[in-house]
C-alpha cells in the first residue's frame, strides 16, 4: 500500500468516524436526557457504574484486541495468511475461555459485589439481577470484540463504524420503547448488550470475507502463539489498564466513598460533556494506529514522523474549537442533557475540570500513544501510563477522602495527566519528530490557537449580548454553536492550514462533488 493510499484510508476512516460520532452524540443526548428523567438518581448512578465496570472488562482481553489489530495490519501487508490464521484463532478461543469464566463469576459473585456499593435496601435484589445480566451479557459478547479490531487492522474502519452504527440505531429505537413502556433496568441491559454483540458479529463476517485464506478454528489454537503474542500484548494490556484507571475509576471512587446517588446526580452529567468532547476529538487519532503499524512494518520512518506531527496538528485543529464551545456553553449542555435549567454548581465545576482534562489529553497524548504503541515503544508507554494512573488514583482518592467533594476526583485526574503529558510525553514526541518541544508547539499548537482568537471573541459577544431567556432554548444553542462552527471553519482554513493543504482539500472536495453530481444525474 502506497503513502497516498494510506492517506486516503486515514481520510476516509476519519470522515466515517465523525459521521458515526455525530449520529451517536445526537441520539445519545436524547437517550441520556430520557434516562436521566425516567430513572431515579440511584438507578441512574447504578447504570453509570455498570458501564464503568464494562470499561474494566476491557482488561480481560489482556491486550489481545490491540494485538489483533496490529497483527492483521502487519501480516496482511506481507500476505502471511497461515500465521494470521493461527494468531486470530488463538486470540478468539482465548476470549471464549475468558468469557466462560466471566459468566460464571457474574452468576456467583453478583450477590456479594452489589453490597460493595451504598445502595438502598429496596433496590438490592433488583440491582443484583441487573448485575448478573450484565456479566452474562459481557461474557457472551466478549469473543465478538475481536471482529471490529480485525476490520481496523485491514484499515476498513469506515465499514466497522457503519456496522456498529446500525447496531446503535436499532438499540436506540428499542431503548426508547423500553423507557416509554417502563420495561425496567434489566431489559435496558439486554437491549444494549444484545445490539452491540450483533453488530460486532457482522463486523466479523465482513472482515473474514476480505481474507478468504484466513480461518478461525479450534485446531489452529497454538500455545506457542500465545507466548509470542504476549510479548506485545503484555505491554498493550498494562497500557489499557492504565487507561481504564484514568477514565473509569472516578465513578467507583465516588460510589464507594460517598454514595451511588452522587454519581448519578453530580458526576455523571458533568462527565458526560467531557466524554462527548473526548469522543469527538479522538476520531482522527483512532484512525492512525493501523497506518502506523503498516508503515512500521515497511520501515518507512519518514512517513511515521509525518504521521506523528500532522496527526497531532489536525487533532488539535478539530478539538480546540469544540473545547471552546463546550467550555463556554457548559451550563447549556448540562441543561440539554438533564433538562435542568439551573444545574448544580458542583456539576458545572466538575464538568469544566473534566473537560480541560480531556483537552489536555488530546494535546499531549492522543496521537503520540497510538503511533508509539505500534512502532516498538510499547514498553516505555507502559511505564509512563502506569505512573500516570497511580498518580491519578492517589490524588483522586486522597483529595476525595480529605474534602469529601466530587470535584476533587476530577482535579486529581487533571493534575496527573497535566504532569505526565507536558513534562514527559510531549518532549518525547518532539525528539521522535526531530524537533525541540518549543518547535513542536509552534508547529502543531500555535497556528490553531491563533486561528481560535476570533472564535473566542464571537463567543464572548454571544455570551454578553444575548438575553438569558433566549440562551436557555435549543434554538439559541443551535444558532450560536452553528455561528461558531462556521467561523471556526473560516479561521482554520485561512490560518491553520498551509497553502498546499488548502489546495489538496479543494481538489478532494472537487472530486467528491463531481462524483456526487454524476450519481445524482444518473439517478
Amino acid at each position: 500500500m502506497t503513502k497516498d493510499e494510506l492517506k486516503q484510508h486515514i481520510l476516509r476512516n476519519s470522515l466515517s468516524n465523525y459521521i458515526f460520532l455525530v449520529v451517536r452524540l445526537g441520539l445519545g443526548v436524547v437517550l441520556f436526557r430520557m434516562m436521566f428523567q425516567s430513572l431515579t438518581p440511584e438507578e441512574m448512578g447504578f447504570w453509570g457504574l455498570l458501564w464503568s465496570i464494562l470499561g474494566y472488562g476491557i482488561l480481560l482481553d489482556f491486550g489481545f484486541g490491540f494485538t489483533a489489530q496490529k497483527r492483521v495490519a502487519e501480516l496482511s501487508a506481507h500476505e502471511k495468511w497461515e500465521e494470521l490464521s493461527e494468531v486470530l484463532s488463538t486470540i478468539f478461543f482465548s476470549y471464549v475461555a475468558i468469557a466462560l469464566v466471566l459468566i460464571g463469576f457474574g452468576l456467583f459473585a453478583s450477590p456479594h459485589l452489589v453490597h460493595l456499593f451504598k445502595i438502598s435496601p429496596q433496590n438490592v435484589e433488583g440491582f443484583t439481577h441487573a448485575l448478573m445480566i450484565f456479566f452474562c451479557g459481557m461474557g457472551v459478547a466478549f469473543p465478538m470484540g475481536i471482529f471490529p479490531e480485525m476490520l481496523k487492522g485491514q484499515q476498513r474502519i469506515s465499514l466497522a463504524n457503519y456496522t456498529l452504527l446500525g447496531g446503535f440505531l436499532v438499540s436506540f429505537a428499542l431503548v426508547l420503547m423500553c423507557l416509554k413502556n417502563h420495561w425496567g433496568l434489566n431489559m435496558l441491559l439486554v437491549i444494549t448488550l444484545g445490539c452491540s454483540m450483533a453488530a460486532e458479529f457482522l463486523c466479523g463476517v465482513f472482515a473474514m470475507r476480505k481474507m478468504p485464506r484466513v480461518r478461525i478454528h479450534p485446531d489452529l489454537f497454538s500455545r506457542g502463539m500465545i507466548r509470542e503474542t504476549m510479548r506485545f500484548s503484555v505491554f498493550a494490556y498494562i497500557t489499557t489498564l492504565t487507561t481504564v484507571i484514568l477514565t473509569r475509576t472516578d465513578q467507583l471512587v465516588i460510589g464507594t466513598m460517598l454514595a451511588v446517588s452522587a454519581v448519578g446526580a453530580i458526576y455523571l452529567a458533568g462527565s458526560r460533556v467531557s466524554e462527548m468532547f473526548t469522543n469527538f476529538a479522538l476520531q482522527i487519532p483512532d484512525t492512525l494506529s493501523p497506518a502506523a503499524a503498516h508503515s512500521h512494518a515497511k520501515g518507512d520512518k519518514e512517513f511515521l514522523r509525518s504521521l506523528l506531527v500532522n496527526g497531532t496538528r489536525f487533532s488539535v485543529m478539530f478539538a480546540t474549537p469544540m473545547y471552546l464551545v463546550c467550555a463556554f456553553y457548559m451550563k447549556e449542555f448540562l441543561w440539554l442533557l438533564t433538562g435542568k435549567v439551573s444545574p448544580l454548581p458542583e456539576t458545572v465545576y466538575t464538568g469544566q475540570v473534566l473537560l480541560f482534562w480531556g483537552y489536555t489529553t488530546i494535546l499531549t497524548q492522543s496521537v503520540t500513544k497510538r503511533v508509539f504503541m505500534m512502532t516498538g515503544h510499547e514498553k516505555r508507554l507502559m511505564w509512563l501510563g502506569l505512573g500516570e494512573a497511580l498518580l491519578n488514583l492517589g490524588l483522586s482518592g486522597g483529595l476525595m477522602w480529605y474534602y469529601k467533594n466530587v470535584i476533587c476526583v476530577a482535579i486529581g485526574s487533571l493534575a496527573a495527566t497535566f504532569i505526565f503529558g507536558w513534562f514527559l510525553i510531549w518532549p518525547w514526541a518532539a525528539r521522535e519528530s526531530n524537533l525541540s518541544p518549543w518547535r513542536l508547539a509552534q508547529t502543531v499548537l500555535l497556528p490553531t490557537w491563533l486561528a481560535c482568537l476570533p472564535i473566542v471573541g464571537l463567543i464572548l459577544l454571544e455570551r454578553f449580548y444575548t438575553l438569558p431567556e433566549f440562551r436557555n432554548t435549543i434554538y439559541a444553542l443551535a444558532l450560536e454553536a452553528g455561528a461558531v462552527f462556521l467561523l471556526a471553519c473560516i479561521c482554520m482554513w485561512r490560518v491553520a492550514l498551509t497553502p498546499e493543504e488548502r489546495e489538496k482539500v479543494s481538489t478532494y472536495l472537487g472530486k467528491f462533488l463531481n462524483k456526487f453530481s454524476i450519481k445524482s444525474s444518473v439517478a
